[in-house]
């Protein structure tokens, strides 16, 4: 198995690793500032997702977003960037949705597409998050590391922080 391990430590923010877990799984961690209900419900609103999901650097715009989030519903996700004349979307089914502890969705786009699970667990006021891509084989898992496309966690989840920092200043304020 070739390894693979992205952290960002940017001192004084939480610290986001991403590991390869085996040859078709991919775990990315997290803690953040905030009950679990808070986080869970920035992954599962879609004008909340709109805000934090789609990372800058890689000139992504969000432009629309449906979201199911429920047992049995289904997501479409639409974005554009400039060195494309076509939007892409991303879309599939939530497998399991177990508010505020966990989110089980497929990636239904391409016919390598994984199945992704994220697990909320709250300790002390803040969340630990646990998310895991498994894929459907080695060959499925490496194209999306080189794609690029998993190296975005840590810039995701700064925005999250972020957003989620934001909705705490509104409910106190």
């Amino acid at each position: 198995m070739d390894e693979m391990k992205v952290t960002n430590s940017i001192p004084g923010q939480n610290r986001t690793d991403v590991t390869r877990q085996s040859e078709r799984e991919l775990v990315i961690t997290r803690t953040f500032d905030g009950p679990a209900q808070l986080v869970f419900e920035a992954w599962t609103k879609p004008d909340l997702l709109m805000r934090w999901w789609a990372p800058k650097s890689l000139g992504i715009t969000f432009l629309s977003c449906e979201a199911d989030v429920r047992t049995g519903g289904s997501y479409r996700f639409v974005f554009g960037h400039p060195a494309s004349d076509q939007p892409m979307a991303f879309f599939g089914r939530y497998i399991e949705v177990t508010p505020p502890t966990r989110i089980v969705w497929t990636n239904e786009e391409g016919e390598e597409g994984s199945v992704t699970t994220v697990t909320f667990t709250e300790r002390d006021g803040k969340t630990h998050l646990v998310l895991t891509d498994r894929y459907p084989s080695r060959d499925a898992l490496d194209a999306a590391i080189e794609s690029g496309s998993q190296g975005a966690y840590p810039e995701q989840f700064e925005a999250l922080d972020m957003l989620l920092s934001a909705l705490r200043s509104e409910a106190a304020g």
